[in-house]
């Protein structure tokens, strides 16, 4: 059956999979204040969750690319959901604090990987010049999270407990696992694979450059969505039943540029990401203006959110320059965008314990997209020289 599917059936499984990582992964920040009387601890104890989850992406997306780098593609991604169902059900009974911490790791090691494999899938079954529409759309799952998932998590929490935000997760991975067992191609691995051949991609430094675009610059957006709510209760001064609004018009922007972006992007990957980033830095540094503003807060956060569609271009443009080893290149992604999104509101922090007030945090993200505009620039003129050395060599 799965030899037949339709490419949109087949997005619509890998997307199911980004759906519900997407729905822990930012659901869990939005049930942090039950997770904490819950188990009886503080905000401050209780935030280390989230900083355990994606210790469990940065572990486990190098880790299990490599050693399943002869396992077929397919049969992995079904794994690597049930691994995810597995660690957010455990989440969900987890006794103490301890093993919450333990489970929430376990639930993260699945995340980069799956994204990488999907990514791949999704761009294997389209045309060469489709291959960043494909990966937007694996992406939308993750985008309509954002939207639908993290909200019905939240509201599931509140009115029967925290825990079973978790079995809901748990819940939508189970039926992402099936999805793609019914819809998912199958293909061998090739003959040659081998984990060392996937580490060669760590030897390519257009691998490195490109991860840094997104490690840099796509903390500038996480800077300002950390402290959003805050932001729009303290400055914007927004009822409590219009901030989750706001908050999914960001969601609205991702979707909108996922969908949006990459048909630009299939025609001119580089310049595409380059605009995008300035689009990034433009919006981030508006930010402060805009804040004391209900309407003007919404648009920028929605083109804020736009921005985020440089995810798709960058893990289509690791699929270019990592050769042999797109697997362990295409998770390392997702590792870079859970470095931004340490970097973000880390700094964001360090300024406003400074006293610099919620508005700074739309600086920080300015100055950080800007630094990810200086990698990109670096990038460019990267694969420029390397082009020019390219038509130097005589054909023999």
């Amino acid at each position: 059956m799965s030899q037949r599917s339709h490419p949109l059936l087949v997005f619509l499984a890998l997307a199911t999979g980004g759906f519900a990582i997407g729905t822990t992964e930012f659901g869990t920040m939005s049930l942090l204040p039950n997770i904490t009387r819950g188990l009886g601890i503080d905000e401050s104890t209780a935030s280390h969750l989230i900083s355990a989850y994606a210790l469990g992406v940065v572990v486990g997306a190098p880790l299990i690319t490599v050693i399943a780098a002869r396992v077929s593609r397919k049969p992995l991604l079904v794994c690597l959901m049930l691994v995810f169902a597995l660690g957010n059900g455990l989440s969900a009974i987890a006794p103490s604090y301890g093993w919450m911490l333990l489970f929430r790791f376990a639930s993260g090691l699945p995340h980069g990987a799956y994204f990488g494999l999907a990514s791949l899938m999704a761009a294997s079954i389209v045309r060469p010049n489709r291959r960043t529409q494909a990966v937007g759309y694996v992406m939308l799952g993750l985008t309509l999270a954002t939207i639908v998932g993290v909200p019905a998590a939240t509201w599931i929490g509140d009115l029967v407990g925290w825990r079973w935000g978790y079995w809901v997760v748990a819940g939508i991975a189970l039926a992402a696992a099936i999805l793609v067992t019914l819809f998912a191609p199958f293909e061998r691995a090739r003959s040659d694979a081998h984990p060392l051949r996937e580490l060669s991609a760590l030897a390519r430094p257009n691998v490195w450059l490109t991860l840094s675009i997104g490690a840099v610059g796509f903390g500038g957006i996480f800077s300002v969505y950390t402290y959003l709510t805050t932001t729009l209760q303290h400055v914007t001064h927004l009822s409590a039943m219009w901030i989750p609004l706001v908050v999914a018009v960001f969601g609205v922007g991702m979707t909108v540029g996922n969908i949006v972006v990459p048909r630009f992007a299939d025609r001119a990957q580089m310049p595409t990401a380059g605009a995008m980033i300035v689009w990034s830095a433009i919006s981030l540094a508006l930010f402060p203006l805009a804040a004391p503003y209900a309407w003007a807060i919404t648009l920028d956060v929605f083109c804020i959110g736009l921005s985020v569609a440089v995810a798709a271009i960058l893990q289509t443009r690791l699929m270019d320059v990592a050769g042999d080893a797109q697997n362990l290149a295409a998770a390392l992604n997702h590792v870079a965008f859970n470095a931004a999104n340490a970097l973000g509101p880390l700094l964001a922090g360090l300024v406003l314990s400074m006293g610099y007030g919620l508005v700074s945090t739309g600086l920080v993200g300015a100055g950080l997209s800007c630094g990810g505009l200086v990698m990109w620039a670096i990038t460019f003129a990267y694969d420029k020289r390397e082009a020019g050395r390219a038509i130097a060599v005589p054909a023999h």
